[in-house]
């Protein structure tokens, strides 16, 4: 017999009584707030396009690595799921989720998918082999209606702002058709230049090339390689972009003079670079890219410490996102030095920083944002954006850092759904830290109020320009 689907009203508050009801007063406050999404992996070609996401494999499976990768941990094929392109019966597919659902049983991705089943979609019973089927033909039925295209379950949901993320060599033109389009749901851009920044991304030769014809700049050359980076910055601008993003191994910079990088770009630009002068170069990049952004105003995103595509054969067969990039232990206080020498103390640059490796949270991080003007702390991001990695970011972080040196809430999701499943995770953690401190009268419960309101809401806003 299947079982009741029940969300505790106040799940993951606080089990004390007298600190639940005010993480529950704190909660109420903030939980009706709009959803500012100011860093995502959405695919923009939704909301211009409006169609119906088809089918609740496609919408929930597919695009959601959390998701495949455990089930792939569990001997379950890719192809089986229908993943990169491989043809596979969505019912089928969404049978072998429901088959291994309770694989997510404590998993923050257990959370967010119960909350899109019981709050989007209205189920009242537990996915599993028996209700599979329900399940399925319940969830797609849904979207077929109006009601459940990109745009109306954008507005539905109260999303403010949602940013994507796309790389230079990207046209924008989804961006672009929404912006023509008569809807005034605000989806922006960001700047991702990995591929043309990282000399081991594959086909970077090539993509310099390209890069060349999309800009007109001779990206053979150090000079016109940036010269292209700027106008593409600048492109990226017009589509509402206010920040750029680097996924790099490492957080390395380096400060070079402009004769010792535009010998470094010879030696790479061929794709044919040593591992040290690739490290070298993307460090590089990173300082170019702020003082980039200390002219046109964007904000940096720094998002290193992942070993991406651990697994080669994975890679080789399904490409990259796939569900095997695994956290690393990753140097702060050396490796930004370079470009904090240079721009530490600057008033008109701001570099967000994120981490997937927890140690540095108060050994590093929280000393560097909590003294360089131009830092701030990005939430706990990707493994950790969970609920006992939320708790562990405040209390690493705040006794030195404070809160106002961090960044409130972003989902880093390619799982539309479960954007507002995350942001509601994330109100009830920080108003159960907040109560707490007001139960050790650490803070004032008015101070709390307040606080509530920037993590939701506001201190994205102002960090992300938005």
């Amino acid at each position: 017999m299947p079982r009741p689907l029940n969300l505790h009203p106040d799940r993951l508050l606080p089990s004390d009584p007298a600190v639940r009801a005010v993480a529950r007063d704190l909660y109420d406050s903030v939980k009706g707030l709009p959803i500012v999404s100011p860093h995502g992996h959405t695919d923009p070609s939704w909301f211009a396009r409006n169609d119906s996401f088809g089918n609740a494999t496609e919408l929930l499976l597919v695009p959601d690595h959390y998701l495949f990768r455990m089930l792939y941990s569990q001997g379950v094929r890719l192809e089986d799921l229908g993943i990169a392109g491989h043809k596979a019966d969505p019912r089928e597919a969404w049978r072998i989720l429901a088959g291994h659902y309770h694989l997510f049983r404590g998993t923050p991705s257990r959370m967010w998918l119960d909350w899109v089943f019981a709050e989007a979609f209205g189920m009242e019973v537990q996915l599993s082999s028996e209700t599979s089927d329900l399940y399925y033909d319940t969830i797609t039925e849904k979207l077929g209606t109006d009601e459940f295209r990109p745009r109306a379950l954008f507005d539905r949901y109260g999303i403010e702002v949602i940013a994507t993320t796309e790389g230079p060599l990207d046209t924008l033109e989804h961006h672009a058709a929404i912006r023509e389009s008569d809807w005034n749901g605000r989806v922006i851009t960001a700047y991702r230049p990995d591929p043309v920044v990282d000399p081991e991304f594959e086909g970077f030769s090539a993509n310099l090339n390209r890069f060349s014809e999309m800009t007109g700049e001779d990206c053979r050359t150090w000079q016109g390689y940036l010269g292209a980076h700027r106008q593409r910055r600048e492109f990226f601008k017009t589509m509402g972009a206010t920040s750029s993003d680097h996924g790099h191994p490492t957080a390395a910079t380096a400060n070079l003079s402009h004769a010792e990088a535009a010998l470094l770009f010879d030696r790479v630009k061929d794709g044919k670079a040593s591992k040290e002068d690739a490290e070298l170069f993307r460090g590089q990049m990173l300082t170019e890219m702020a003082a980039m952004s200390i002219d046109d105003g964007l904000v940096m995103q720094i998002h290193p410490g992942s070993f991406r595509n651990h697994n080669g054969w994975l890679f080789e067969n399904f490409g990259r996102d796939k569900g095997a990039d695994i956290p690393m232990r990753t140097d702060y206080v050396h490796a930004l030095k370079p470009l904090l020498d240079r721009f530490g103390n600057s008033r008109d640059l701001s570099i967000i920083l994120f981490t997937l490796d927890e140690s540095v949270y108060a050994r590093e991080l929280a000393p560097l944002a909590g003294h360089y003007p131009v830092l701030k702390l990005g939430p706990s991001w990707w493994f950790h954006d969970s609920p006992e990695g939320m708790r562990r970011f405040r209390h690493n972080t705040t006794e030195t850092a404070g809160f106002y040196n961090t960044v409130g809430f972003n989902d880093d999701t390619r799982a539309f759904l479960s954007i507002p499943a995350r942001h509601d995770v994330a109100r009830r953690v920080d108003c159960g830290f907040l109560a707490q401190l007001v139960a050790e009268h650490r803070i004032e419960d008015w101070e709390a109020a307040e606080l509530a309101q920037e993590l939701s809401y506001k201190l994205v806003k102002k960090a992300y320009k938005l």
